[in-house]
């Protein structure tokens, strides 16, 4: 049977702000308890008291990795540079009995290029390829007979090389996206490997995520 205590950590959950908050004491547990009688008392289908909901509050007990935990803290002070790359093309594409054929063609003309920047990501319906802006005509053509879903041009990437055994720390990207969301960067992709992160933002947002990233690094 679901409880007020339930009712309290599943609304807190789906609002890390809010979650971040009351870990850090910053949150008036009165004005938050009255306002939340209401979407309580829908999931519980009765009328619940602010009193229970307050008392709920202060027994709640936030993720550890919102409480800057030791290990948490040893990784974001081992992060490495923090790349940026600009001028860059999202095609996502459909994905097809061809799309293997034609994305091999379009890896041996990378190979002559000069450092250019180049993801592939294929999912289970389509598939994304992120590509240096200046091969945007080669790959329309190579792609000529595949359903493009969207092409997206003007688009920056920052890269952030993180420490080793960062998959084994939960919570790790939330600082990121907390940091960059409370900053208004709308994130157009992200991308990751093992130990590298990478986001790609509209070229409008690079200025504003690189400060954000910098700010969780420092």
């Amino acid at each position: 049977m679901k409880t007020v205590s339930n009712c309290v950590e599943d609304i807190l959950i789906t609002q890390p702000y809010l979650e971040e908050a009351l870990s850090r004491n910053i949150i008036n547990f009165s004005a938050l308890a009255i306002e939340l009688v209401e979407p309580i008392s829908d999931m519980l289908k009765k009328e619940v008291k602010p009193g229970a909901i307050m008392m709920a509050l202060r027994r709640y007990n936030p993720p550890a990795t919102l409480s800057n935990s030791v290990k948490m803290k040893k990784a974001i002070q081992n992060l490495g540079d923090i790349t940026v790359r600009s001028n860059l093309t999202d095609f996502t594409v459909k994905n097809s009995d061809t799309l293997i054929d034609n994305h091999t063609k379009i890896l041996e003309r990378i190979k002559s290029e000069s450092k250019p920047f180049y993801t592939f990501t294929r999912g289970i319906h389509e598939s994304n390829l992120i590509i240096s802006s200046s091969l945007n005509d080669f790959i329309k053509d190579k792609l000529e007979k595949e359903t493009l879903l969207a092409v997206q041009e003007g688009l920056s990437a920052i890269s952030i090389n993180l420490p080793q055994d960062n998959s084994k720390i939960a919570g790790l990207y939330y600082h990121f996206f907390k940091r960059l969301a409370w900053d208004g960067v709308v994130m157009y992709e992200v991308i990751s490997t093992t130990n590298e992160f990478t986001i790609l933002v509209e070229d409008e947002y690079v200025d504003k995520a690189f400060t954000a990233i910098k700010r969780v690094k420092s």
